[in-house]
């Protein structure tokens, strides 16, 4: 979960406006809102990212006081609250409505309430809950913020059982409560419970701010940071997920996805264990496919760090870079959150679980690193992109309902490999396959850029029958749909769509089948155009297997239609304008590694030095900068370790303020083919720079400063 763990004593949370150093220069680009990232607190140096957004998190008094300090030095403003849990003690003890609403915490079979730490605990929201919500929104939108972030609405499978889930129980199904353990079908029925709870507890927060917008002809929005359905689904937690794209008022999400979400072990080749890139490629490619054709935004968080404090400075750099790669393979997104709570990045001594005088502050090179990756997201809007030697088009499917089967008395396979038995063989081979959310098949144009898709409805289950149609239609004109399952999961029996209101079916396939004009025996067959593979297998086996990946490999393949140019690969890379990502693949094919020649600059390397090859060895994970792209004829700046904007200057020199996190190195790197004759930093001359004719390049060292200052180089 997104905690705020190591700040104690680190964070200002009242600062007065006239310690403030001055603002940075308004830059053009801003209203964009490229990146931003979220503190508890005010304006601080260590805080202090100059991406265009700070999102303030907490509704509480002090809010528009922490507002002022970040506004006044030049960001743009959100706010975040969280909508589970939070310090909402008012609610939770009547003093809000003189309402004693301690029964509305969720809690296990065993009457434990679910805690945040404290009696801050997740809640079963009743429907005062989202009013209480919206009182501290109001809080936000009266000091000015231009959106709204509802953080992690999360309802976890192990809950259930406090009173104020019967009464909701009994409200929305019109009969008594049922453990949602006592069956498979009272587990399904609660997870759809607790889906609909706080689906509407965010249409009450939503409806409240449309209606301020209405009165004031502002339109600020609402946005839902939420973990991706993989991880919600393998952490046993519900969520409204893809719904949200449907309520009226939701401008869309922040993918949370880190290193604490993806390196949660799964299964291949009958190995389990962490595989941080492969799991955040799919959570990631999750979370795209949630706002994909629905004309939502998202935002992908990378977090430098992760929520647990006792991993080392190398865990973190290792895995951060792995997620942040993963992220970049999603070209269609172009906007980020850098950093949850910067201050704990840049304060914070880890790990924690050795003593005090051992722990260890931010490494300088990963402190110079993570501004240079940090600024240069400002520049992923890249409208050429060229996937390279990538078998496109397949994806696989996934419903919301991933969140319903997780619980007692029959769980659905610990590992999701459900849904990792069907992704990682062709991922491991170099094919960019995108998880595909059911749901989204009603939107016209879902399934457009698709050619093949992988479908089970093992540990997951259509919510409507209105998905089946289109995916259909999608068949006969010529997809091809791969169908493994034997129908042996033990939901098929609860009560839904496929077995009431008339229908008589075993299991929801069977209305897909058809849908199709196939009948139960048929296993590989031509429909219209397209063709339909049914294997009859539960996916998880193909994880299980040390050969399962690659009989569903070879079995996708012989049915693929011959417009699939097949390759497969131990490695991935994407051009993006002047940026390649890349990424070599372990357990993969057999071959050589591919070798990228040319003059690039890696992102990951502090010291930004020019490299003539790149290597994607198994593991090796690239931000590379395409220096033959990205130069030009006048001198400007390639990437930075501080914000870096172009400012006025006298003839014969080039001026840029620059900013950044104090007690960090920054290094500024120029397209600049003249060697310079003097370069002064806030009027001091600095002789820490390097010029290579041969390369065309001028590398510019200082230490950084949260104070705007001018770097003028001299020609």
């Amino acid at each position: 979960m997104r905690l705020l763990f190591a700040t104690a004593g680190l964070l200002p949370f009242a600062l007065a406006a006239a310690e403030l150093p001055p603002p940075f220069p308004l830059d053009p680009a801003q209203i964009q809102e490229r990146t931003c990232f979220q503190t508890g607190g005010a304006w601080s140096g260590a805080g202090n990212l100059r991406s265009d957004v700070a999102i303030v998190y907490g509704i509480d008094a002090k809010l528009p006081e922490r507002i002022a300090t970040w506004r006044d030095r030049g960001y743009r403003i959100h706010v975040m609250t969280g909508v589970s849990w939070g310090h909402y003690q008012d609610y939770l003890y009547g003093r809000f409505d003189g309402i004693n609403h301690e029964d509305e915490a969720q809690t296990d079979r065993n009457g434990k309430k679910i805690s945040h730490g404290g009696d801050v605990y997740y809640m079963c929201p009743g429907t005062n809950f989202g009013k209480f919500l919206s009182v501290g929104v109001q809080r936000a939108l009266d000091a000015g913020a231009e959106a709204i972030h509802l953080e992690e609405p999360e309802f976890w499978v192990r809950g259930g059982y406090s009173e104020g889930f019967k009464r909701e129980w009994k409200a929305f199904y019109g009969e008594e409560w049922q453990p949602p353990h006592s069956s498979v079908d009272a587990q399904w029925r609660a997870s759809k419970l607790k889906y609909f709870l706080y689906g509407r507890a965010l249409q009450q927060v939503f409806d409240h701010v449309n209606a301020f917008n209405d009165r004031t002809g502002k339109h600020v929005r609402c946005y839902v940071p939420t973990h991706s359905l993989l991880n919600y689904a393998h952490w046993k937690i519900v969520s409204p997920e893809s719904s949200l794209a449907r309520l009226r008022g939701c401008d869309g999400y922040i993918a949370q996805v880190w290193t604490g979400t993806s390196r949660t072990p799964n299964v291949y080749r009958g190995v389990r264990r962490e595989r941080t890139f492969e799991t955040a490629f799919l959570e990631y490619g999750a979370m795209q496919n949630l706002v994909r054709a629905t004309g939502r935004t998202v935002w992908y968080l990378n977090d430098p760090i992760e929520d647990n404090p006792d991993h080392d400075w190398t865990d973190y750099r290792t895995n951060w870079e792995s997620t942040l790669v993963a992220s970049l393979f999603q070209p269609e997104v172009w906007q980020f959150e850098v950093a949850p709570w910067p201050e704990r990045i840049f304060n914070g001594r880890y790990p924690a679980n050795v003593p005090a005088e051992k722990r260890q502050g931010i490494p300088a090179p990963y402190a110079t690193e993570l501004q240079v990756v940090m600024n240069a997201l400002n520049d992923l809007k890249q409208p050429n992109v060229d996937w390279h030697g990538a078998t496109e088009g397949i994806g696989v499917f996934v419903s919301d309902s991933l969140m319903f089967q997780r619980g007692d008395p029959t769980p659905s396979d610990g590992n999701l490999s459900h849904v990792y038995g069907l992704a990682l063989p062709f991922l491991k081979r170099g094919v960019p396959i995108q998880p595909v959310q059911l749901e989204n098949l009603t939107v016209p144009g879902a399934l457009d850029r698709f050619r093949v898709l992988l479908l089970s409805y093992h540990g997951q289950k259509p919510l409507e029958p209105a998905v089946h149609p289109p995916l259909a239609a999608w068949v006969r004109a010529g997809g091809t749909l791969v169908v493994c399952d034997d129908d042996s999961d033990p939901y098929n029996r609860v009560r839904d769509w496929w077995n009431s209101d008339g229908r008589q079916l075993a299991t929801p396939r069977e209305h897909l089948f058809a849908e199709l004009g196939l009948n139960g025996a048929a296993t590989d067959v031509k429909v219209g155009s397209g063709r339909v593979l049914w294997l009859k297998r539960n996916p998880a086996d193909f994880a299980k297997a040390a050969t399962g990946d690659s009989e569903l490999v070879s079995a996708v393949k012989s049915a693929a239609p011959t417009a699939v140019n097949w390759q497969e690969s131990n490695a991935l890379w994407l051009r993006r304008g002047h940026y390649v990502i890349a990424a070599g693949l372990d357990e993969s094919v057999a071959g050589e590694s591919r070798t990228l020649p040319g003059r690039f600059v890696s992102l990951f390397d502090p010291e930004l030095k020019v490299q003539t090859a790149v290597t994607l060895t198994p593991g090796s994970r690239h931000f590379l900068l395409d220096l033959e792209r990205a130069e030009r004829k006048a001198p400007r700046v390639l990437a930075s370790a501080c914000k870096a904007l172009p400012a006025k200057s006298a003839a014969g020199t080039v001026a840029f303020t620059v900013e950044g996190v104090p007690n960090t190195e920054a290094v500024v790197l120029l397209h600049c083919v003249q060697a310079p004759k003097a370069i002064r930093l806030a009027v001091e001359p600095l002789t820490t720079f390097t010029h290579s004719a041969a390369d065309r390049l001028l590398w510019v060292r200082f230490a950084n400063s949260a104070t705007p200052r001018e770097l003028a180089v001299e020609f």
